[in-house]
Parts: structure tokens; sequence; C-alpha cells
């Protein structure tokens, strides 16, 4: 089989021929940093970053999918086209033809490693049948005519080989199943999320093999069940507000808390966990695979935490926390992290959405709030992205949210990567 490396080299030649004819040449496929491995761990060999920081967040509710709310149900769309981004492709060198070549990744590089995390519509409700309902990713890509990568000439969903989607899930700190450990692919699932554009952006700029790890439950805050590691108690309204590892979630200031079974972060101990387990065995997950680098997390949350006005009011300062934790935990203190905001939040809105918006925004290294996040980490703001509907309900299944929002955050991605490959570089 010919490798996706020689692939990339033989059209730079043909592309070099017609450029030198007098032709213009079309964007070349970026070519990412390639880091050296820097620890063995069981056979497995991971390169690492090294960071200090770290915070979780805990949660009580043990139920898998499930927000509840009144409010929301608002609706806007902007991007009609399928695989469009607000974001990223900035530069103009990015190639964004995300046709599948259908060839193994190179083996001999370690597995670009993206860790996906939030709460239920980063778990994903997008339905992917019929064909004839609209809102459907079947509707979308035969009758709307979008996301033509994900067919073949043949009509059927067509395969990532050199991507992995693994999906892991499991409640607080409790044991975890697998529910997805396959190619990337529309084929043999019911509902989508963010993870099927987002792995086929990824999958097409890296001729390394990329694997999509998605660990997270539904129905879960940041502020409470995934709280991050080396958080703080805080007061708010009258209350004390717990920090990683209290319980409950608050309680009247200057009295004693009576404990439950549930602990502020339980739920970043889980998810956490499941995905370094997963990582340990990695060969099980990514065959033939024997080393791995975090190149990224993805982080799609902030339903739940509308509901209470104290987890609201402390969003931001979680959602930093969250970003420096988990570059701790992983020994990644370079990789990128994007995250998306709810669809149905405009910018200008008040209340616990704005608040949680505002904060989403606010990390955003171009904001400039945070020095250290400059290139480094990225907010997609998805209410043009968004087909209708509202986060509790998960936009009505609307498989094109799932897809413009995962598209979004790819690119998002992709321009975080490139700017981090040229510094290295310099």
């Amino acid at each position: 089989m010919v490798s996706k490396t020689s692939v990339f080299f033989i059209l730079k030649f043909i592309l070099f021929v017609i450029a030198a004819s007098g032709c213009s040449k079309p964007a070349d496929k970026p070519d990412f940093w390639d880091g050296g491995a820097m620890t063995d761990t069981d056979g497995i060999e991971v390169v690492r970053d090294t960071d200090t920081d770290a915070d979780t967040d805990t949660d009580s509710d043990s139920d898998a999918d499930t927000d509840t709310d009144s409010d929301g149900d608002t609706d806007t769309d902007s991007d009609t086209d399928g695989d469009t981004d607000t974001d990223s492709d900035a530069d103009g060198d990015i190639d964004t033809d995300l046709g599948n070549d259908g060839l193994s990744a190179d083996m001999t590089k370690p597995v670009k490693v993206f860790i996906l995390l939030g709460q239920s519509n980063m778990l994903g409700f997008g339905a992917v049948e019929p064909d004839g309902k609209d809102g459907t990713l079947a509707n979308a890509t035969k009758s709307k005519v979008l996301y033509q990568h994900l067919v073949g000439a043949d009509g059927d969903w067509t395969v990532r080989k050199d991507v992995r989607n693994v999906r892991v899930m499991g409640s607080g700190d409790g044991p975890w199943k697998v529910y997805k450990n396959d190619w990337l692919t529309a084929a043999d699932t019911d509902k989508i999320g963010p993870e099927l554009q987002f792995g086929f952006i990824m999958g097409h700029f890296f001729d390394e093999p990329v694997l999509i790890l998605k660990s997270c439950i539904g129905n879960r805050s940041l502020g409470w069940d995934l709280l991050p590691p080396g958080s703080e108690q805080y007061e708010f309204d009258g209350h004390t507000y717990a920090g990683f590892g209290d319980s409950p979630m608050k309680w009247p200031t200057g009295t004693t808390p009576t404990p439950i079974s549930w602990t502020a972060g339980i739920q970043y101990v889980g998810d956490t966990a499941a995905a370094k387990d997963v990582l340990a065995d990695l060969g099980t997950y990514y065959p033939g695979a024997t080393q791995y680098e975090i190149a990224g997390f993805v982080f799609w949350q902030g339903d739940k935490d509308r509901y209470d006005d104290g987890l609201a009011s402390r969003y931001e300062t979680n959602l930093v926390n969250l970003i420096k934790a988990l570059r701790r935990d992983f020994n990644a203190p370079d990789a990128p992290f994007v995250c998306a905001t709810l669809g149905q939040t405009e910018k200008g809105a008040t209340g616990n959405d704005g608040l949680i918006l505002d904060a989403q925004l606010a990390v955003d290294g171009d904001a400039g709030n945070y020095p250290e996040f400059a290139g480094n980490v990225a907010t997609v703001y998805s209410n043009p992205l968004s087909q209708g509907g509202s986060s509790n309900g998960h936009y009505n299944g609307n498989a094109e949210t799932y897809m413009n929002v995962g598209d979004g955050l790819g690119w998002a991605m992709v321009k975080m990567l490139q700017g981090k490959n040229r510094s290295e570089q310099r």
C-alpha cells in the first residue's frame, strides 16, 4: 500500500512542475511538528511536555445524558456550506479539501492524541438517519450535498483508516466502559458529536496516526463535577462553594458542611483516569501503535453551570484552571486547547448564559487576558454555527450543528498547531 507520506511527496513534485510552468500552486498540506520520544513506560512510548498547574471540578449527578432547563431555544445559523468554519483558516495556506484518500497512517511516528471532554453535547446527539428528514446527517450529505468527504462514490459512508475514534464513559471515579473503538466513520452509529468532523480535519492534516479519545458523560458542571484539582473554596451570596475534593457543592457560610457521596471534581478524576487507561493500553485502541503524544484538548460544556448563579460567576476561573490542570496531568504543557460556546447564546447575552459565554471568550489567546494562552488556547463562537434549539435540548438532534461545531473546533486547532510548528522551527 502506498503511504500517505509517499503520496504527499509525489503531489508536491507535481505541484512544483505546475508552478514552474507559470501556473499558480495551491496550498501545501501543512507539515506539523514531529517531537521526539522522551520516555517509555510499559512499552508505550510517550512524547511529553512538562507543566506545573492543575485544577479539577466535581459534580453530584450520576446520570449520563440529561440536563434540564427551561431556557434556551434560540436559533441561529450562518454556516450553510458544510465544511467551513468561521475561525481558523485565516492564514490562507491551508488546504481545506477533506477528501478521504483511504490510506493508512505513517505508523513509524507517534500517534497524535486529541482528548475530548465535556458533557452531553460532547457525547453527541446529532441524528445520522434517515435521508429526507431535515437535520439528519444522511439528509445533509445526500439531499443538501454537504460534507461530501463523508460519503464515497458508491454512496456509502467513507472510513478514515488513519484516525481511530474511541469513546469511553463512566460516572464519577467509578468503572468506565468502552462505547466506541473503531476507525472514524459515520457508519454503524445512530448519533454523532463534534468528533466526526474534527477527526476528519485532523486526519487530513497529519500523516501521523490520529486518535480521537472522548472521555465524558452528560449532566456535568465545570464548577462541581469537573472541578479541576487545585480549585479552592469561594463564597457567593451567603454560601461557601466547594473546592476540589470537598462535599457538598455548597453550604451556608459559617456552618459545618454535611458531606454527600459525591465530591467536587470527581468526574474530572474519572474522565482523566479513563483516558489515561486507554493510553496505557494503546495497541488495543490503535492497532500496531506503540508511541503517542498528546496533541491537543477539546472541550464543549457549560450547560449545567447555567443553573447555579455561583457556578456561572466562577466559570472563567474554573476554565482557566481546567486548561492548566489538563496540561499538567497529561504532561503536555504546550498542547493546544480549544473550546466551543453554547450554540444558543449570542454575544451580548446577560444572566448566567452571558456570564458563561463571556468567560469562554475571555480565555481565547487572542483576547489578551491571559498572555500564556496566546497562540495555544482558542474559543469557537458556536452561535452562528447552530441550526436551532439549545444545549439542554441537544440542539434538536440536528447533525449539522454537531458537524459545524466540530468543523470550527478542528480548524481552530489546526491554526494553533501551525503556529506551534512555526515557532518550533525558528
